[in-house]
């Protein structure tokens, strides 16, 4: 039976997080462990900063000191992922890492989950979660990216425009 891989958050020296993650990824090419460790990030966010009066976009590290491993955890994984240089362990007790849960995943956007929706501008949808659970709406907007979407419902005699999740309204049948 395949286990599903999971995200795990390792601990590295402060300013070393791109080079455990690169020197992570060789180790992975050269001993072709592609089926046990599958991802390797560094969750960055993009800033913009004004200096002398003068604005630029910078990249900034969400966690400094960690990067976030996706793998089956094994014996062999869990030992080349805590020998590389620079890396001082996993974030969990000393014996076994304790990897993220999906909130914890979606939370921190680590993983884009594609949601299929089955209504566009014009149709009428049916709220199904949120404060408005129950109404039922017309779809101004659909915004994918964002994972959005914008439905008028009429509330108290009056248009209401509404933003939602996209997993919040489902169409009507």
């Amino acid at each position: 039976m395949p286990e599903d891989a999971k995200w795990y958050v390792v601990h590295t020296y402060s300013g070393y997080e791109n080079k455990v993650a690169s020197n992570l990824e060789k180790t992975v090419e050269n001993r072709q462990l592609h089926d046990l460790i599958q991802e390797i990030r560094v969750p960055t966010e993009t800033v913009t900063e004004i200096k002398d009066n003068k604005r630029r976009d910078v990249e900034r590290k969400i966690f400094p000191g960690y990067v976030l491993v996706k793998m089956l955890l094994t014996d062999e994984s869990w030992y080349v992922v805590r020998n590389i240089r620079g890396c001082t362990g996993f974030v969990g007790p000393s014996s076994k890492p304790i990897p993220l849960t999906d909130e914890e995943v979606a939370k921190l956007g680590v993983e884009q989950k594609e949601i299929e929706v089955s209504y566009s501008v014009g149709d009428s949808v049916h709220i199904i979660d949120g404060p408005l659970e129950g109404f039922v709406g017309t779809v101004e907007e659909v915004d994918a990216d964002k994972n959005r979407v914008r439905v008028t419902v009429s509330m108290f005699g009056r248009e209401t425009p509404v933003e939602l999740e996209l997993n919040q309204a489902e169409a009507m049948e």
